[in-house]
């Protein structure tokens, strides 16, 4: 009885083993996701105020100019909501820093944070809702700037692997 089972668990570890290979091996070949960077004038916390809305020409035949721009909009609204009362508490807590030992900027810090998972969901919603039929996948992704050592954040959106469907007979 137990000989089966060993049996058994060595073939999923067999076929996992060759999903993992083909998911690799299509991954190899997948373009190099698009990066849609901030350009706004204020930077919270490396989260600019606003992502560039230009259609990167990466994204031709994938999707539509007009819905990658509304999806942008739809993140920059949500940006533009958010971040001044970020900046508000960030210059507060800068002017009580040496009064509170630092802790007046944790208003700050918790605000960016629900921020960023509020444009999260967002883009989590614009996956479920789009992109992830048309086989690209969008997600909020730190990253070193070119221009300096500092982190920010931008939108990377992945490309992913047309998987056959197959379907019983």
């Amino acid at each position: 009885m137990m000989e089966d089972f060993d049996e058994i668990y060595e073939e999923e570890e067999e076929e996992e083993d060759e999903d993992r290979a083909a998911e690799e091996q299509l991954l190899k070949y997948a373009p190099d996701p698009v990066v849609v960077r901030g350009s706004g004038h204020v930077t919270v916390f490396g989260l600019s105020n606003k992502f560039e809305s230009e259609f990167p020409s990466a994204l031709t035949g994938k999707v539509a100019p007009e819905e990658f721009k509304a999806s942008i909009n739809r993140v920059n609204s949500c940006l533009r909501k958010t971040l001044p009362v970020n900046v508000r508490w960030l210059l507060c807590g800068c002017l009580c820093c040496c009064c509170t030992l630092g802790f007046s900027l944790w208003p700050v810090i918790c605000l960016s944070k629900r921020t960023r998972r509020s444009i999260e969901k967002l883009l989590e919603w614009e996956n479920n809702r789009l992109y992830h039929k048309l086989c690209l996948h969008w997600k909020l992704s730190k990253r070193k700037c070119e221009t300096n050592n500092m982190m920010e954040y931008v939108i990377l959106i992945d490309f992913l692997p047309k998987i056959p469907i197959f379907k019983p007979d």
